[in-house]
């Protein structure tokens, strides 16, 4: 099987070319390359990746592509994102990167070859570059031609109508990161199910496990951003007190610095007042802000080159705590301060959690919540607390905020930390508003604190510390935003 050629995009209603415009369009262009010089971000970097995952797969072809389109609406497609295993191995990041595809190819005792299949810049000699709305240049911007994507990488590329070709015929030891692209699936399907076994997926999470240092430095990039954003949401809080749909104004104050500071939000933003705070994945994020409330803000900024920041903070609209909002707040910054002192090289991924999760069950029997003593609660076959704070209490984060999510477990959630992994440290209360087993005062609280740390040669370095943590730092630091 064969890949489709590319071609004409264009829709139901556009008006005919006649002869004569097609000849008028097709002259008199004068050349834009791009600069020479232009190199990906980080652009030292990549080889040795690429040499990383061919060395764990010698003599196999590995074929890793960006992914699709996708229609949000007939003839719109959503903004594009290129899988973050081919932003890992190439540094090519742009909306312009659909469809294309990494092939690294066997090359003997040298390891791989890799290859980039790429849809060139649109040539004026045809009618694709005003007439395709999909990927004509005058509809969606220029694309790199081959030669220009050669030097931004360092990487021979290739006509993206080549790749068909590529996989007809006989074929070497194949191994596809599968259910990114189904046009790629579909043609290399008849390789069997080696071809799309998770190996190749689950060794490039893993290889992404520990950040270099360019790395590290793009994701306090993102952290000090939404730093900014978080200041920008505290400043906009008066306005958005005044709207019917107040979650919405935050949401979009923030989002306002991701955009224009990198490449957008790193998810979707949670703007999440009062009980809606209870739901762990609010995004809905249509209700108004009651004064009197909690704003639980879980949001982050992805820069250009795709790192993303993961950061939570629940903040009292009224600029101060109650006695009983700081009560449960105060446990919850008590659970993160624990799980953040079990960081350092050495301990298992788990023992943040585990640590987290003392205070909470603790706190929970101090309260008289829980109808077990905590160390019961805490017992694999019980699990009492859980009612109350239920997710794990963090994650991988990189150039996914949930990173290396394809890793084998004994790599990542049953192993062990690195020096250079970056996570997030975020247990939380759920303290649902129809919860018959809390007391009045505590139902429809929802708590989160969540910061970016980065595991160092003896514990851990909170990347997010220039935001605000202790109730009393929170109040002292929205009242100077505020005036």
């Amino acid at each position: 099987m064969t890949l489709p050629p590319t071609g004409l995009n264009t829709g139901s209603h556009d008006l005919p070319v006649s002869p004569a415009l097609a000849s008028f369009m097709g002259a008199h262009w004068t050349a834009t390359p791009l600069p020479a010089d232009r190199r990906v971000p980080g652009y030292d970097r990549f080889p040795g990746r690429r040499a990383r995952l061919s060395a764990a797969f010698p003599g196999e072809r590995l074929i890793v592509p960006a992914g699709r389109l996708k229609v949000r609406c007939n003839d719109l497609d959503y903004r594009f994102r290129p899988h973050s295993a081919y932003v890992w191995l190439t540094g090519l990041t742009g909306e312009d990167q659909a469809d294309h595809v990494l092939v690294l190819e066997p090359a003997g005792p040298e390891g791989h070859e890799p290859v980039l299949y790429l849809r060139p810049r649109s040539p004026r000699d045809g009618g694709e570059f005003y007439r395709d709305r999909r990927y004509g240049e005058f509809w969606v911007g220029a694309r790199p031609d081959l030669a220009e994507a050669a030097r931004l990488t360092g990487v021979r590329t290739e006509h993206l109508d080549d790749l068909g070709k590529l996989l007809s015929g006989p074929q070497p030891p194949t191994r596809v990161l599968a259910d990114t692209d189904p046009l790629v699936d579909e043609a290399t399907e008849r390789r069997g199910p080696s071809a799309r076994d998770g190996e190749l997926a689950a060794v490039l999470s893993e290889l992404r496990l520990v950040k270099d240092e360019w790395e590290i430095g793009q994701l306090q990039l993102a952290v000090d951003h939404t730093t900014t954003g978080f200041e920008d949401v505290v400043r906009a809080l008066p306005t958005a007190l005044r709207h019917h749909r107040g979650e919405r104004w935050i949401e979009g104050v923030f989002d306002l610095r991701a955009r224009a500071e990198g490449n957008g939000t790193s998810y979707t933003t949670i703007a999440a007042s009062g009980a809606h705070a209870c739901v762990l994945h609010w995004i809905r994020n249509d209700g108004a802000l009651d004064p009197n409330s909690l704003l639980l803000l879980d949001a982050g900024v992805e820069t250009d080159t795709l790192y993303a920041a993961d950061i939570t903070r629940t903040l009292p609209l009224s600029g101060t705590f109650t006695p009983v909002q700081r009560q449960a707040y105060d446990l919850v910054l008590a659970a993160q301060s624990a799980g953040i002192a079990a960081l350092r090289p050495g301990a298992r991924f788990r023992d943040f959690h585990r640590a987290a999760m003392r205070v909470i069950a603790e706190g929970l029997a101090d309260w008289g919540v829980l109808p077990v003593s905590a160390e019961e609660a805490l017992a694999e076959d019980n699990g009492l607390y859980r009612r109350y704070t239920l997710c794990g209490s963090g994650h991988m984060l990189g150039l996914d905020y949930h990173d290396c999510a394809k890793s084998r477990a004994d790599r990542y959630v049953d192993g062990t930390l690195e020096e250079g992994m970056v996570l997030t440290v975020e247990p939380g209360l759920y303290l649902q508003p129809d919860d018959e087993t809390l007391p009045a005062e505590l139902r429809g609280l929802g708590i989160r604190v969540e910061d970016d740390l980065v595991i160092t040669e003896d514990g851990a370095r909170l990347m997010s510390g220039a935001l605000p943590r202790a109730a009393a730092d929170i109040e002292s630091w929205m009242a100077a935003l505020l005036g």
